[in-house]
């Protein structure tokens, strides 16, 4: 079991990153809240780890916090959420609002990320009540900066990060319209995540 992984980022093509750990390099997929957190590409990276064993492959996911890992290991154990659903629910929704919606009910909040409808919404809501719905997490939240000056392919980061969070390239697209021209990646689709939940 790899449970903790550190070294330097050499590769962030979201929701996949890659990660040299003395001349190894692990593809590690994160949801777009560990995304925004990241380094620069060069810079030191420290990810609490979930390894996944299947008949198509061995699979790590990586998470900046103890509280994402232990809540992406909660929504695995939802019947019908694979590891995909549960990094676009952690991509969507923070801990701290996916515990609040979690104790008040609330399936609004989950229906609005890509792949979750009602049904599936109404039983994550069930099945984690007991789990995150008695204490909310004690998280203040991380303040998230974006890298000074964005990359000249930045916009297609962007565009790949919506792809693969599940929307099509006409709504990723029509999201990214306003965004500015040197706007950064996680700024970016942070932005566009904030649209298309007005949508």
């Amino acid at each position: 079991m790899i449970g903790r992984i550190t070294g330097t980022l050499l590769e962030k093509n979201p929701p996949q990153i890659l990660i040299d750990v003395h001349g190894v390099g692990y593809e590690i997929d994160v949801p777009m809240s560990t995304f925004y957190n990241l380094p620069a590409t060069g810079g030191a990276v420290s990810l609490h780890t979930h390894f996944v064993v299947r008949e198509d492959g061995h699979f790590l996911f990586g998470f900046a916090t103890d509280e994402e890992r232990a809540t992406f290991r909660q929504l695995l154990k939802v019947s019908g959420v694979g590891a995909r659903m549960a990094l676009a629910v952690l991509s969507g929704l923070s801990v701290n609002d996916l515990a609040q919606a979690v104790a008040l009910q609330e399936a609004g909040r989950l229906v609005k990320i890509p792949g979750i409808g009602k049904k599936t919404a109404e039983r994550l809501l069930l099945e984690l009540r007991d789990k995150l719905g008695k204490a909310l997490p004690s998280m203040t939240g991380v303040r998230l900066a974006a890298a000074p000056g964005a990359a000249p392919d930045a916009k297609s980061d962007i565009l790949n990060a919506l792809l693969a969070l599940g929307y099509n390239e006409r709504e990723a697209l029509a999201a990214m319209k306003g965004l500015a021209e040197d706007v950064g990646v996680s700024d970016g689709i942070r932005q566009a995540l904030k649209a298309l939940s007005k949508g």
